[in-house]
């Protein structure tokens, strides 16, 4: 009687039967089909020559359209320089954000790779999704920033201080010897930082990885693809110069021309991109 089908079974046992199928059957199809694993940060190692391709491919983003993207990096400043006019508090609020519109940015540019039309209101998408980790990843970027901060401070500003308060030109040697101390130390403290915020915000909105695993993913791929990455920051010092020229207007074009090469390299560097 226990090998017998369900319909052989007398009728209480055969409702029991029928029932056990029945909620066995819903588990397995709770389950069914196995998720895929959760992206682990995975990247490769690109060629140095591909930062170049970057900048070619944000700057096709950008132009599909101009005037939506100028707008957006209006935006951008407006909020930046609001906040940098508030003492203390607006500096630490700017790193805060910093993810926040990136994350804007970097969605309205895959809009784009998918052939749709960007919007000025792409720019808060940071704000209405993913927004508890992207927060976390700017208090991580603050954090880390004040650090720099207080360290170079720490270390530098008695030097600089000490310097302009003797009042001759020995003090002056002192206090821009102090002055460049303190820029090859920010420089420094800074640049592990950038790494691990680098593509933490398309980590955290395309691949919903958690922030601090996003920053450890991010950190890695810099450092794997360190040269690529030291070409594109001399190409960028370069557009950044030119665009300064014109009374920095030109970083109304060359802010989303990078904010899509972020996005291009975000594609080529990581696997599951």
């Amino acid at each position: 009687m226990a090998g017998a089908a369900p319909h052989c079974l007398p009728k209480p046992l055969r409702a029991a039967s029928i029932r056990y199928l029945q909620v066995w059957t819903s588990m397995v199809m709770e389950h069914f089909p196995i998720p895929a694993p959760a992206f682990g940060g995975a990247s490769r190692r690109v060629e140095p020559g591909n930062a170049i391709d970057w900048f070619r491919q944000g700057w096709a983003i950008f132009v599909v359209n101009p005037g939506i993207w100028i707008a957006i990096m209006v935006l951008v400043i407006v909020i930046h320089v609001g906040l940098a006019i508030v003492p203390w508090i607006g500096p630490l609020a700017s790193h805060l954000l910093t993810p926040l519109l990136a994350a804007g940015m970097l969605c309205a540019c895959q809009k784009v790779a998918r052939e749709e039309a960007p919007e000025i209101n792409d720019l808060f998408t940071g704000f209405r999704r993913h927004t508890g980790a992207l927060v976390l990843l700017g208090v991580l970027y603050m954090l880390a920033m004040l650090g720099v901060f207080l360290l170079v401070f720490l270390f530098v500003g008695g030097g600089i201080a000490g310097g302009l308060l003797l009042g001759n030109p020995v003090g002056a040697g002192i206090a821009f010897g102090g002055i460049l101390l303190a820029a090859l130390l920010w420089l420094l403290l800074s640049v592990p930082i950038v790494m691990a915020v680098w593509f933490a915000p398309a980590l955290v909105v395309f691949n919903k990885m958690q922030p601090v695993a996003a920053l450890k993913a991010s950190f890695n791929a810099c450092l794997k693809n360190a040269i690529v990455f030291l070409v594109y920051a001399l190409i960028a010092m370069v557009l950044c110069f030119f665009a300064a020229l014109p009374a920095g207007l030109g970083f109304l074009v060359l802010g989303p021309v990078l904010a899509g090469s972020v996005y291009a390299s975000y594609r080529d560097v990581f696997i599951a991109a």
